[in-house]
């Protein structure tokens, strides 16, 4: 019996030794996982600030890009507005010359109705292209106021 006792001493530190061994274990296993997560949270958000000066970069290039464009319709806008002011003023010289060939066209007509008259026999003197009579004297007698 006196053996039993110092088996069951023994037996109880075996079984402590192997509880303190799995808790090592676990403690160490616990350990590797923490570092693991430490690890992997930290490449995490080393990927993210790769990622935050990606985004930077871009959103750079777009608000220069954007600048860009908007100088560029500013510019238009205003060639735009040169261009249109001159179309105006070709409109308006080609309405003004536009009557002057109307009105040439028109007195051309009248000319060459008067010049058909002409033809017909009709009276030179109506006739105001004609200006053979304008620098003719007019001849008077006296004759002509007596009776």
């Amino acid at each position: 019996m006196a053996s039993s006792p110092s088996g069951t001493s023994s037996g109880s530190e075996d079984i402590q030794q192997l509880m303190d061994q799995r808790k090592r274990k676990r403690m160490i296993s616990n350990r590797e996982s923490a570092r693991r997560s430490r690890m992997k949270k930290q490449k995490h958000l080393n990927d993210l600030v790769v990622q935050l000066n990606q985004l930077k970069d871009q959103n750079n290039k777009i608000v220069t890009n954007i600048n860009m464009v908007t100088q560029v319709c500013l510019n238009v806008e205003a060639e735009n507005s040169v261009l249109r002011a001159q179309m105006a003023e070709l409109s308006h010289r080609l309405q003004s010359l536009n009557e002057i060939i109307n009105c040439i066209n028109s007195v051309n007509s009248v000319a060459t109705t008067i010049d058909d008259t002409e033809v017909n026999g009709e009276d030179d003197f109506l006739n105001p292209w004609n200006l053979l009579h304008v620098n003719q004297p007019i001849m008077a007698s006296a004759d002509v106021f007596m009776y």
